[in-house]
């Protein structure tokens, strides 16, 4: 990666998160602290607001966007197997929302670029097992739930068939076991609890706020799980 094209990937990072650190930055790029602060000095006398808060990072100024950016053919095949993968594992309401987003990069592409991408596109096919049993169409609510902090109410079939009402504050969602799982706090058991998403009878998004300022991250929790690591 020459200095132009890591420059452009800098800006796109800073777009992308709230507050990046210096250190991130460095560690993202392969290169040194010392060189991010170069990189960054270049971004402002190019014109990009670029600022930093103490104990947070580097951000960009609000107000401050990209124009559309173009995508190498590279980067469109990586989304092409995204969507097959998403086709496969996710469910609808996750679906429509990747293939808009993929029909926006391919109305970008230039030709011959468009082409090789539809044939890519026609040359992947996924297989899952039989017993395999994609979730309801609830992933797209609990991501929604994820990123506003808001409890969910689920009625919950457990694997002994026993139902119940839950209301649960997420902290993440799993694929494990060839099987979506909502990780959050249960209210009604307070405690941590794992809830398989294919047994979600019913789910509804809440107005409620979570009732723990903090929760355990869902890094922590998957590692208590102790599974099997893949390969």
């Amino acid at each position: 990666m020459n200095r132009i094209e890591r420059l452009f990937g800098l800006t796109t990072l800073l777009q992308a998160k709230k507050y990046v650190p210096a250190d991130e930055l460095a560690a993202h790029f392969d290169i040194s602290v010392r060189t991010v602060y170069r990189d960054i000095k270049a971004l402002g006398e190019q014109g990009i607001p670029v600022s930093f808060e103490s104990n947070k990072g580097y951000f960009l100024v609000q107000g401050y966007f990209l124009p559309p950016v173009a995508f190498t053919p590279a980067e469109a095949n990586a989304l092409v197997l995204l969507e097959a993968l998403a086709a496969t594992l996710t469910d609808a309401s996750i679906q429509a929302h990747v293939g808009t987003a993929l029909a926006k990069v391919k109305a970008v592409l230039r030709e011959p670029d468009r082409s090789q991408l539809e044939q890519f596109t026609s040359s992947i096919q996924l297989h899952l097992p039989e017993y395999f049993r994609g979730p309801a169409d609830y992933l797209a609510t609990l991501q929604a739930a994820l990123a506003e902090r808001r409890a969910v109410e689920l009625d919950y079939c457990d694997k002994a068939g026993q139902s119940s009402q839950r209301y649960v504050e997420p902290i993440g969602l799993a694929f494990y076991n060839f099987a979506w799982h909502l990780i959050g706090w249960c209210q009604l058991r307070q405690a941590y609890r794992d809830f398989k998403v294919a047994r979600i009878r019913r789910l509804t998004a809440t107005t409620r706020p979570f009732s723990r300022a903090e929760h355990q991250l869902l890094t922590e929790y998957i590692a208590d799980l102790h599974l099997s690591p893949a390969g």
